[in-house]
């Protein structure tokens, strides 16, 4: 075969691929979507980069991606460098004064500076900020209930306010804002240690975003998870809601969050496999879709 056959052989399926993702780019110009970034992906050096690699895509296809951010991992290793104990209750972690403090240096400091870097290396495109910025997110304390009783878990807010200025602002101006899920107290002067799943729900909904995406370790949501792995591509807002009560104690605050978007305006709300290289393009700009997508009750039918 001749050079000539060869390029255009291997350049038509590229070319394919493109065209195949027209209907999306025209679809989603000018929308926002709000990604929650978490699991494997945070951590993997790979997916790491190619998880920035996929933002900037979507900003320049002419989306306004926002990313939100939790830490577990890099929390959890930070209070064992500082003698501190990691406790959970209710799928929650109890955030004393000191751990407090470890929390808001590893999510601002640490796990911030290094995604606003990766997508920096593409241009002067990240911006990063913290609930407490421009009361972006407000809190007050949460207290679980455990046994019929309210248990105190420190310093572990319930979001109770967003402002949007802050992010809107840095979306108009081209940016990509970066946000710790960190927030400002409503009523004691302190910060709060907020769930980032939460964050970014209530983000996207205040935001009126397109979509709100949310990174996890599995294929998404279980048709009978532990007797299959059969993935539910597609349910409403009611559909969920009745599987709540049943799920695992992870996938709780990432489904309760989606449920939130949609309930609250968003469109599409979708659990992606964290683990895939470029999962988010493969979400937006493929028939292929992977992972679960939320939709509101009244969308049921309809293309999305």
């Amino acid at each position: 075969m001749s050079s000539g056959a060869t390029r255009k052989h291997t350049a038509l399926p590229k070319a394919q691929i493109l065209i195949e993702a027209l209907p999306w780019l025209v679809r989603h110009n000018g929308k926002t979507v709000v990604i929650k970034f978490g699991g494997n992906a945070m951590i993997d050096e790979d997916l790491k980069a190619a998880f920035a690699q996929d933002v900037v895509f979507l900003h320049h296809a002419g989306l306004k991606p926002v990313v939100v951010h939790g830490g577990g991992p890099q929390i959890s290793a930070a209070l064992d460098q500082h003698g501190i104990v990691s406790e959970f209750k209710a799928g929650l972690r109890v955030t004393t004064e000191d751990a407090m403090d470890v929390v808001r240096m590893v999510l601002a400091g640490q796990v911030q500076r290094e995604l606003v870097g990766l997508l920096n290396q593409h241009g002067p495109l990240a911006v990063g900020l913290t609930g407490e910025d421009a009361h972006t997110i407000t809190a007050t304390k949460h207290q679980p209930e455990i046994d019929g009783r309210l248990v105190d878990i420190g310093r572990v807010g319930e979001i109770t306010a967003i402002d949007t200025g802050a992010i809107e602002a840095l979306l108009a101006d081209g940016r990509i804002p970066v946000v710790s899920s960190i927030a400002r107290s409503q009523d004691d002067g302190h910060v709060y240690n907020v769930n980032a799943d939460t964050a970014a729900a209530a983000l996207a909904a205040a935001l009126g975003a397109e979509t709100l995406m949310v990174l996890t370790d599995v294929e998404g949501l279980y048709e009978d998870w532990p007797h299959s792995d059969e993935v539910i591509s597609r349910l409403t807002a009611t559909e969920l809601e009745r599987l709540l009560p049943d799920l695992s104690s992870g996938m709780v605050p990432k489904m309760e969050g989606c449920l939130h978007a949609v309930r609250g305006g968003v469109t599409t709300a979708r659990v992606i496999d964290g683990r895939v290289q470029h999962s988010i393009l493969l979400e937006i700009f493929t028939d292929e879709g992977i992972g679960t997508m939320v939709v509101p009750d009244e969308h049921e039918g309809e293309a999305v």
